[in-house]
């Protein structure tokens, strides 16, 4: 399947798919055209293994798509997971109101976040990576997707289920009970994408804290790098909270300065983050 799309505001390819392949998480390989994203993921809407290339042409996204399931629906996920649907022509005026905004639009020029191709391998990323280091966590996730994905792909929620259930895949603590809670919230309709990127912001936030083993700092998480919701903050990430005291100044919180941020307060904060870790 192929298919066209305009995309409405500032847009780099190349920009975000340098940020992709660094993003530890979910890092996609690196190399090859830097104009050009290749994913392998698992469709949300029928969990069905999806590989995507994705090219810009100017202010305009080719999509190219092979699968057994749905593709539109899949190619609605790719505009999602890349923040392509989303019209910033207002972006810039964020820089306008605060330097230190501006200072990260100018290092990342058209920046849009992208990270974890759906909030239910976002909620994934956070059980395994509880208590664990970050490099140790991908290095699970990969093994995962190797022994119990297909095509590619993380697992599908009831293979998922399956794998732990039938101790294919075990993990420390609890980790096991989490992944399956995880994966029945997917099958269940709560880590559903456009859903929760819908959502009034606590009620997002209620829903994701009701499945076991997804706390604060996870919820925001899957807000806001797994549905990929535009104008979120988060409110339990320490290391945001140090960025800001190390860009505004000693004493400078995060309520201090994201009123200047509306309505793209989620790329405010990713943008600061990656600032941080480069």
């Amino acid at each position: 399947m192929r298919t066209e799309l305009p995309v409405v505001g500032p847009w780099s390819l190349r920009t975000s798919k340098r940020f992709w392949e660094e993003f530890a998480p979910a890092a996609i390989p690196a190399g090859g055209d830097p104009d050009v994203l290749d994913a392998q993921f698992l469709s949300e809407h029928d969990w069905t293994p999806v590989t995507a290339r994705v090219a810009q042409h100017g202010t305009t996204a080719r999509l190219e798509l092979s699968g057994d399931g749905d593709l539109d629906a899949a190619a609605g996920q790719v505009t999602r997971f890349l923040s392509l649907d989303v019209d910033a022509t207002g972006w810039p005026a964020i820089g306008d109101r605060d330097p230190v905004i501006a200072d990260a639009q100018r290092t990342l020029p058209g920046f849009r976040p992208c990270g974890f191709h759906s909030p239910y391998e976002a909620a994934a990323w956070a059980v395994l990576s509880q208590r664990t280091r970050v490099s140790e966590a991908a290095r699970v996730r990969e093994r995962v997707i190797a022994e119990h994905g297909r095509g590619g792909a993380f697992p599908a929620p009831a293979d998922l289920i399956a794998a732990v259930g039938s101790g294919r895949l075990v993990l420390p603590g609890r980790k096991g009970e989490y992944l399956v809670a995880v994966a029945e919230a997917a099958l269940g309709g709560a880590l559903d994408g456009p859903v929760l990127r819908g959502l009034p912001e606590e009620e997002a936030r209620a829903r994701l804290s009701s499945i076991t083993g997804i706390g604060p700092f996870a919820a925001d998480l899957v807000l806001i790098r797994g549905a990929n919701a535009v104008d979120v903050l988060p409110r339990a990430e320490r290391r945001l909270d140090a960025e800001i005291e190390r860009r505004y100044g000693p004493g400078t919180t995060l309520d201090d300065v994201a009123a200047a941020w509306r309505p793209f307060r989620s790329w405010a904060a990713v943008h600061l983050r990656a600032l941080g870790a480069g």
